[in-house]
């Protein structure tokens, strides 16, 4: 049986896998603590490690059961079918998760007009804005330089600086 990604409501993705486990369904929502401070306190929640998806592993004919769950939008589709995650992808995830601080742990989204610094190879401390971005392949002009480069951000590691002014 695959993982299937589903797509939640917003914070509904804990309540959405709690639901979907009394109705015996195999659901794996990756959880992240984090600390948060508040005025009067500070505390550690735990909070998806990916917002508004949870992964479960049905069966192709089982798949409509999620349904019946409040919460739960629609599944992911990829190339006009569902997505589809591979049972060594969810160990990997379950042991990053078991073994990295979890402070380490940052997702990093990158859009167009993100300021952003390379912190490794040939370029490394120049800053630059993001011109396009396809999966983990990113865009960037170098003002410094006046060129523009395509990184790979799964090869080169790249911070997201800010977002820089329209103009």
């Amino acid at each position: 049986m695959p993982w299937f990604v589903i797509y939640t409501k917003s914070n509904t993705e804990k309540r959405v896998a709690d639901d979907l486990r009394k109705r015996n369904i195999t659901v794996y929502c990756p959880l992240i603590r984090e600390k948060r401070k508040w005025s009067d306190r500070v505390k550690i929640v735990e909070n998806p490690l990916f917002r508004s998806y949870c992964f479960v592993h049905v069966s192709d004919n089982e798949r409509n059961q999620v349904f019946g769950v409040a919460g739960v939008v629609g599944y992911l589709h990829w190339l006009k079918k569902p997505a589809i995650v591979r049972d060594e992808e969810i160990e990997i995830i379950k042991k990053l998760l078991n073994d990295v601080d979890h402070a380490a742990i940052q997702l990093q989204q990158y859009s167009v007009s993100d300021k952003v610094r390379i912190n490794s190879g040939v370029f490394m401390e120049q800053e630059g804005h993001v011109v396009a971005h396809q999966g983990k392949k990113l865009v960037l002009r170098l003002e410094s330089l006046g060129v523009s480069i395509s990184v790979d951000t799964g090869r080169t590691l790249v911070d997201k600086v800010g977002k820089a002014l329209l103009e």
